[in-house]
């Protein structure tokens, strides 16, 4: 079988002489010597043939699809299927000395990767903490210095000078508060370059600390100055300016783009869901964490099974035209001037097949929305019916005795077998059977028994697709992204920006648009105009 699925993409004649018989047993003698060799040396390398029918399922690699292949359609005949949970395919394929399992490919640059990870995603937070740390204690110290160094001659700290004290304790309390509220949250994400307005904060704190330092070792340290007040109000100038400095900072970071200019249209490229959102005034890369958020939010989760309707489609359409190799040795009738009568009869047969496909189009979707239909049928029953059984076991369980009262998880255990074959049917024929696990549909069947939930609002995460956050990260695979843009995603995004936002299955293509200046006038209507008299005539015909 390996020797099959090695040379499935080459074709053989029959009329072959017996040296090329003897050199393909060589060969293929060859073959099975190194892949018996290197099997014990890799035995997860897959290699991925090309079929040659088009009933030949994509391949498989741990009983997984291998990321980026079609998941196979679901034929009709998916009726006469096992009902084992879980079940997986194998595919048996050969392997060779330049095979590279799929674990190799992605673990190249992995190791690179994990070491400079954590050291990119805590050093803006390692920074922060040491900007913020000496910005808190700058004033602070400015008021211990002259204390400890001179302390003989310092002058008497009055009544006000108490309350300044009182004063810088508070400022430096709530600047401490708003410190921690906007700069110490836990990271969303890690972005490819440096914030451009967290840079400047960050650059004019600096400065702005560094200047008191000048000031008060060349105007306080170098004279030891005596006037302990005057010192007081400097360090409390200090804290209002860092204030202002936090002040701005909430505008940059959280006000500047409150208000929406921008009108963003998503695209995933698979499927072509579409979604709207309205940003304000962001930065490209700022712009595509916010659409990522939107994504994981709205987005149904991306199912490539249901993409490869129209490959197989297109596969089976193939498989009916025969195509000869004129070249080919064996082939004299090829050059017979019948032959060209036989290449424009396959042409016109071709041609109406394809004037047919809509045809086959439109019975196929019908067919599959009728199975879909009494695929729904049976799992509402068989749901329903398990739910009215539970509440008739809940009055039961009231009168019976505490010791013979069911667990939650275990009803859910008990009542489960019942409904598991529909639902697995109907998640088979919608093609969803690898969103859920039966671990997951167990825990989901046990929520909604514990808050007493109708059986339509066990069914309701079945029934619809829903979004992608709401399976685990194990579903949709896609923790990382990588962002393409021809100008720096630095730049504020504009009127006619395109970004991609590409991961590891599909892409989600981003065009921006302007929201337009909207101009309203007011015109007065005078009450007194829409007045009207009726007039009724006295006379009647009778």
């Amino acid at each position: 079988m390996d020797t099959e699925s090695t040379h499935s993409g080459y074709s053989y004649h029959s009329s072959r002489s017996g040296r090329s018989n003897r050199h393909g047993d060589r060969s293929r003698e060859r073959h099975k010597a190194s892949s018996s060799k290197d099997s014990s040396r890799s035995e997860r390398s897959v290699v991925i043939n090309p079929p040659d029918t088009p009933s030949q399922d994509s391949p498989v690699h741990n009983g997984e699809p291998l990321p980026g292949e079609p998941t196979p359609a679901v034929d009709p005949g998916d009726e006469a299927q096992d009902d084992n949970w879980g079940e997986t395919t194998t595919a048996v394929t050969g392997t060779s000395e330049l095979s590279v399992s799929q674990e190799e490919v992605v673990g190249l640059g992995k190791g690179i990767q994990d070491r400079t990870q954590g050291f990119r995603r805590y050093l803006p937070l390692a920074v922060g903490s040491c900007v913020g740390l000496l910005v808190l204690a700058t004033p602070l110290v400015f008021l211990l210095l002259p204390a400890v160094m001179w302390p003989d001659r310092l002058q008497a700290c009055g009544a006000a000078c108490e309350g300044l004290f009182l004063s810088i304790s508070f400022k430096l309390l709530i600047l401490l508060v708003a410190i921690w509220a906007l700069f110490l949250r836990p990271g969303r994400a890690s972005l490819p370059r440096v914030c451009v307005y967290r840079a400047f904060l960050t650059t004019l704190t600096l400065l702005l600390t560094m200047s008191y330092w000048l000031f008060y070792g060349v105007r306080i340290l170098d004279a030891q100055d005596e006037d302990y007040h005057g010192i007081v109000q400097f360090a409390v100038s200090l804290v209002d300016s860092q204030l202002f400095v936090h002040y701005l900072a909430v505008v940059l970071l959280e006000l500047r783009q409150l208000q929406p200019c921008y009108s963003v249209c998503v695209i995933r490229s698979t499927d072509g869901e579409t979604r709207h959102y309205n940003i304000g005034q962001l930065s490209i890369q700022r712009a595509a964490l916010s659409i990522l958020e939107y994504y994981y939010r709205d987005f149904p989760l991306h199912n490539p099974a249901l993409l490869s309707a129209s490959k197989h489609r297109a596969a089976k359409h193939l498989a009916g035209l025969k195509v000869y190799n004129v070249d080919a040795p064996g082939n004299a009738a090829g050059a017979q001037p019948g032959n060209g009568n036989q290449s424009r009869a396959m042409v016109t047969a071709a041609a109406k097949r394809k004037d047919s496909a809509h045809n086959e189009l439109y019975y196929e979707e019908a067919d599959y929305e009728r199975r879909v239909r009494k695929r729904r049928a049976r799992l509402v029953v068989a749901v329903e019916e398990a739910f009215t059984h539970v509440r008739r076991m809940k009055k039961e369980d009231e009168r019976a005795a505490p010791s013979d009262i069911m667990d939650v998880r275990e009803a859910a255990l008990a009542i489960f077998p019942s409904m598991a074959r529909a639902l697995q049917k109907y998640l088979r024929t919608t093609r969803r059977q690898h969103c859920h696990s039966m671990e997951s549909i167990q825990k989901h069947l046990a929520f909604c028994l514990v808050n007493n939930m109708s059986p339509k609002a066990f069914l309701e995460a079945y029934l619809a697709p829903g979004p992608t956050l709401q399976y685990g990260p194990e579903r949709w695979m896609a923790d990382q992204w990588t962002l393409v843009s021809e100008a720096s995603v630095t730049n504020g995004v504009k009127e006619g920006s395109e970004f991609l936002l590409r991961c590891l299955d599909f892409n989600l293509a981003v065009t921006v648009k302007s929201i337009p200046y909207i101009r309203l006038t007011e015109e007065y209507i005078d009450p007194k105009s829409h007045k009207f008299i009726l007039l009724l005539q006295s006379e009647t015909s009778v």
